[in-house]
This record gives C-alpha cells, sequence and structure tokens, in this order.
C-alpha cells in the first residue's frame, strides 16, 4: 500500500509538471527573454485557431502587451481623459478596476499606451507615453507613488511618447527618462527615491558610425540584466545607441553607437552569457558585440554587424531559442527569419509568409507564435533547418495596427487589440 501510494505521488507530480501553469509578469516574461516555460500546448490548430475563451472590450486605444498573475490581467489604454492601467478578470475578461496614470490624454503621434505593466507582488509599475512612472496597489488599482521624468530633464529622441516598460530588480525599478540629469534611473520600489541617476557624456553634434547621427533623449526599448565579463550591468538601447551601465551606481561602462539611427531605436537587446545582440530598422541592422573586462570596467567589441539588406528589426522584437534568433526583417515588412546569433548566418528566410506587416512573437513549447501587423497569427516550429509553418488563423477582432505583442500565460494566448484583448485557449 505505501508503495503504491508513493507511485501514485509521482505520477501526480510528473502530471502536474506537464501542464504547470506560469505567470508572465514583465515585459517579454522570465529574463525578458520571450520564452515561455510552458509545456503541453496545441500543436495544431483549425482555420479559427485555438478555442476563443473571450474577448474583453473597454481597454482604450494602445499597443501595450499584457502582463499576467494568477486570475488577474494588467494592461494599459488611452482614454478621452485620461490614460489609464486596467486590472481584467482572467475567467471571463471583465474589467475589475481602472486608475488614471496621465492628467488627461497624452498627446503625441501614434496615440495610444505603450507601457506593460511590470508585476512584484502586490505591486505594479508602468511609465506613462508622456513621461512618468508609476506604482499602483495591484489588487485595487491605489496610486502609491509616481515621479516625472521632468525631474531628471526627461527627453524622448522622437516624437511617439514613451514607450517603455519598466523593470524590478531587487529593491529597485529602473526606468528612462532620457534626460541629461538622468538617462537611466534607479529608484527604491517601494517609495520612488532615487538610488542612482546615470548620466551620459555632454551631448554634442554626434556623428554616428552609421552615418545618420545621433540622438539625444530616451529610445523606445526597455532596460535588461546582465553579468557579462564578470560585473552585473544595465543594458538599455537610447537614442544615442546601446548603453551598459553599472548596476551598482549607472557608471557609464560602454556605448555601442552603429546601432541607433535618427528616428527611432526600439528592440529589447537579447542577452546570452558575455554577448549581447542588438538591432534597429529605418535602414540601420544588427550587431552582435562582446563584453570584455577593461581596466576596472567593461569594454564592447563588434563581432560582426549586419546591414539593413542582411537583417534590421524595427519593433517587432526578437527571439532566441538554442542559438538561434527568430523575428521580423525589414524596415515594415517583417518578413519571417532566422539567425544564427554567433555566425550572424541565415539560417533561413526572409520568408514571405501569411500576413502582412510587422512580426510580433513569442515561444513556447518548441514553436514560435507569430503576430504580423494585420492581425494574422502564425504558427511555426522552432527550427533553423527550414520555415516550417503549421498553421494558421485571423483573430475573431483586427483594427489598424497590429503591433501590441502575443504573451502566453497560465495555458492561454492574450492578442490585445486596442480597446480590446482576445484570451485563446491553448490547453484543457
Amino acid at each position: 500500500m505505501h508503495k503504491l501510494l508513493v507511485l501514485n505521488l509521482v505520477v501526480l507530480f510528473l502530471h502536474a509538471g506537464v501542464v504547470q501553469a506560469e505567470d508572465w509578469l514583465q515585459w517579454r516574461g522570465p529574463g525578458r527573454a520571450n520564452l515561455s516555460s510552458e509545456t503541453g500546448l496545441y500543436t495544431q490548430w483549425g482555420e479559427d485557431g485555438p478555442p476563443l475563451a473571450w474577448m474583453a472590450e473597454g481597454l482604450g486605444a494602445g499597443y501595450a502587451s499584457v502582463t499576467v498573475h494568477g486570475n488577474r490581467v494588467y494592461t494599459t489604454g488611452n482614454f478621452a481623459d485620461s490614460q489609464s492601467a486596467l486590472a481584467i478578470d482572467a475567467k471571463n475578461g471583465n474589467i475589475v478596476w481602472k486608475t488614471a496614470i496621465t492628467d488627461g490624454a497624452p498627446k503625441h503621434g501614434y496615440e495610444g499606451s505603450r507601457t506593460t505593466p511590470s508585476i512584484d507582488g502586490d505591486r505594479l509599475y508602468m511609465v506613462s507615453s508622456d513621461g512618468k512612472i508609476v506604482c499602483l496597489n495591484r489588487e485595487n488599482g491605489a496610486l502609491l507613488w509616481s515621479r516625472d521624468f521632468s525631474d531628471w530633464g526627461g527627453k524622448m529622441m522622437s516624437g511617439w511618447g514613451y514607450s517603455e516598460s519598466p523593470l524590478v530588480d531587487g529593491n529597485w525599478v529602473l526606468c528612462t527618462p532620457g534626460g541629461n540629469d538622468g538617462m537611466v534611473v534607479a529608484l527604491d520600489k517601494m517609495s520612488g527615491k532615487q538610488a542612482w541617476a546615470a548620466k551620459l557624456p555632454e551631448y554634442g553634434d554626434e556623428e554616428g558610425v552609421n552615418g545618420k547621427g545621433l540622438r539625444d533623449g530616451a529610445g523606445y526599448s526597455s532596460v535588461v540584466v546582465s553579468n557579462a565579463a564578470g560585473v552585473k550591468q544595465y543594458i538599455q538601447l537610447v537614442g544615442r545607441g546601446l548603453i551598459g551601465l553599472r548596476a551598482s551606481d549607472g557608471k557609464l561602462l560602454w556605448r555601442y553607437e552603429r546601432v541607433s539611427n535618427g528616428t527611432a531605436n526600439i528592440p529589447t537587446a537579447l542577452v546570452d552569457g558575455d554577448y549581447v545582440f542588438t538591432s534597429t530598422g529605418y535602414g540601420t541592422g544588427s550587431a552582435y558585440l562582446k563584453l570584455v573586462a577593461k581596466g576596472d570596467g567593461v569594454a564592447a567589441e563588434e563581432v560582426y554587424w549586419l546591414d539593413s539588406k542582411q537583417f534590421q528589426n524595427k519593433h517587432g522584437g526578437m527571439t532566441l531559442v538554442d542559438g538561434h534568433i527568430y523575428a521580423g526583417h525589414g524596415n515594415g515588412t517583417g518578413l519571417p527569419i532566422c539567425v544564427n546569433m554567433k555566425t550572424g548566418e541565415i539560417a533561413w528566410g526572409p520568408e514571405r509568409a501569411a500576413g502582412k506587416g510587422e512580426t510580433s512573437l513569442i515561444y513556447a513549447d518548441g514553436n514560435i507564435i507569430m503576430r504580423r501587423q494585420d492581425g494574422v497569427v502564425i504558427l511555426l516550429e522552432a527550427t533553423p533547418d527550414e520555415y516550417r509553418e503549421i498553421g494558421t488563423f485571423n483573430p475573431v477582432y483586427q483594427e489598424g495596427k497590429t503591433w501590441a505583442h502575443p504573451t502566453i500565460a497560465n495555458g492561454n494566448l492574450f492578442l490585445r487589440e486596442q480597446g480590446k484583448l482576445m484570451c485563446y485557449k491553448l490547453k484543457d
């Protein structure tokens, strides 16, 4: 009887491992790597895709994605009187609460929210598109604290509004005002009090290596953590290029200009050990960098450069799986492509796949889910051997430019489309 009980417990444990759910607590998930650890997901879709569980409405205009904790989904949206954070019931799509994070509706190009809320315990953190970091109570949406980016002379490299999703790391929350008094700042996550403010050398009329010049101010990317060369650092893509900041005090360790363009620097960098991969659109390109110890600091060495015809990612993002980068290539075309990160060789693509325009994506359970700008969703095998498409479908709702990145959490696929959010079931 005892042996039978033990065997049953083992079976239950293994079964639980197969169907284990996963929350999605920040932009691009754990480690900001855009990799879901969920398994047992549907590998075949009909022409209508996986089953639609529900569709939420009334989320306001925006391109923000969602984060998920248990039975709550969080996002942001623009309304006539404000940009607001929202909590949604993950079981039925009902709005649980809504809290304004701006005074009035922000005005800038491509109006709409961009920030995906970061979840840390009972708190939410987000950056409004008009330049403010806000901390809310996750359960009821109450405002706990906020800091305006004007405190650091906040500035964007161009006029489309702040698009960052703040990084919570230990006792700090990090964000990018883009100002002369603080390009990136680390704040106490409980109070908003400044821990340090990183400054770049005084800005002048610098010329970038790509000949396009450099723009001061914040880019449209989000901070990632690296421990390259034995030094913990924060890596961020700003107007003047990719930068590495010493985590302990915000000291500028290195800066790489070549990936910067004069319009908008957007994709979140990919970190892999002592290496980092970065890309931008607008005819720029991509770089693979090795971070090495230099004196008491760190230097960035270019391993290779891919020009805009070889690989450029505008804003759909990139995902690293088993040494290969999956993404959309081109400035506005988003053609699916697979790149060997260590060598820069194109494994396959660019493919003229179903759908049109920019391509966002997410990895889960051996497959890549891609979402095109016209709303088309593609399921393909995550293999560098060839472009191996499993299926496509058109979601039940599509409006304008589909730019919100897909999220997978707790067995569901979440597709934000302006004021609506679709929840598709990926497992029984």
